[in-house]
């Protein structure tokens, strides 16, 4: 049954309330492709500066709401705060993305131990005070962090890369290390979670932006299982707290990951069918995506059709229309615009 549009409609879908037309928001919806993002970057240092302004983070999360109606804002922040946090050497590079020095079986105990990762996140967490006091009350607020697997495989590899297998082999070959580096993440995104929910964040999203290149015995130990232990974490301590898992790559693993992780909605990402979703999923779970990005980029007759495909796939379910994976930075505005028109107004 379709229910009138409550106060939230995001947070309401979330919830598990089917909308007349789905709510949107798009990941990575705060940055390159828009000119004021690109002024603003300009005002810091590096990009981890940026993260850790709450003026400035505060300042880009707001930008894309003020030129499109999008129904949430996100935290502006990245998921390698955390490893920040614990005491590991981040970086940005220009061109090259983050660069981290890797963590050893030796370095890995003494994660964390200098000075409490929340106290280093403390502007992190003005900043989704100060969003909270600045957005509409029909706006969601959704706060985040990175999963365990995807984080752990920066951690070790010290750079992103196509196939993880620096992680993916020293999780074979150290398997105790392995599992104490995943327990400090485990605790440290509770605490990091619970934080940001009571900062004002009205709900937080899982980025297991990597939850692909493993076996089945290695998606449940890397990732359902850390996951659901963050899940269980923050409703032990925020009772019935909303949240969003998005395991990119989860394939044949997302039903599993659903039932087990006990999210309350899944990101979809753009490589699975619609088909697969609609028999897979009960219409019950709310879910949310899938658009390719580069559909995005390109525009056209295409896009329209292709969104009109995915509203129609997900009309009997609570449905939250996203990307795939995130916004990038070649998207032309207007594509964006024309994209939020059509998903809320058909």
């Amino acid at each position: 049954m379709v229910t009138s549009v409550p106060t939230k409609p995001l947070l309401a879908t979330v919830l598990g309330e089917r909308q007349a037309r789905p709510p949107i928001w798009i990941m990575r919806q705060a940055g390159r492709y828009l000119p004021e993002y690109r002024e603003t970057r300009t005002l810091s240092k590096n990009f981890l500066d940026l993260c850790y302004s709450p003026d400035l983070a505060t300042e880009v999360s707001l930008q894309p709401l003020r030129r499109f109606d999008l129904d949430a804002a996100i935290l502006f922040s990245d998921i390698l705060v955390i490893p920040d946090a614990l005491g590991q050497n981040v970086r940005f590079e220009t061109g090259e993305g983050p660069i981290l020095d890797p963590v050893s079986v030796a370095s890995i105990p003494s994660l964390g131990k200098e000075k409490d990762p929340l106290v280093h996140l403390a502007p992190v967490l003005e900043t989704v005070r100060r969003l909270r006091a600045a957005l509409p009350p029909e706006k969601t607020l959704i706060g985040f962090c990175g999963s365990p697997w995807t984080v752990a495989t920066y951690m070790i590899g010290g750079r992103g890369s196509p196939d993880q297998a620096a992680a993916r082999l020293f999780a074979l070959r150290h398997p105790e290390a392995f599992t104490a580096l995943l327990d400090v993440l485990v605790q440290t995104s509770i605490d990091y979670l619970v934080a940001q929910l009571e900062a004002g964040a009205d709900l937080v999203q899982l980025f297991e932006s990597w939850a692909l290149n493993m076996d089945d015995v290695a998606f449940r130990s890397h990732v359902i299982e850390p996951n659901k232990r963050i899940v269980a974490g923050v409703r032990a301590r925020v009772p019935n707290a909303p949240i969003i898992g998005f395991p990119r790559g989860a394939a044949g693993n997302i039903a599993t990951y659903v039932a087990e992780t006990s999210v309350n909605a899944v990101g979809i990402d753009y490589a699975t069918p619609l088909d697969f979703v609609r028999n897979n999923l009960a219409p019950t779970i709310p879910v949310q995506g899938n658009l390719d990005p580069l559909r995005l980029v390109a525009g056209g007759q295409q896009l329209d059709e292709r969104i009109d495909q995915i509203v129609t796939a997900f009309s009997d379910r609570p449905h939250i229309f996203n990307l795939g994976h995130g916004i990038v930075p070649e998207t032309p505005i207007e594509h964006v615009a024309r994209l939020v028109d059509r998903v809320k107004n058909g």
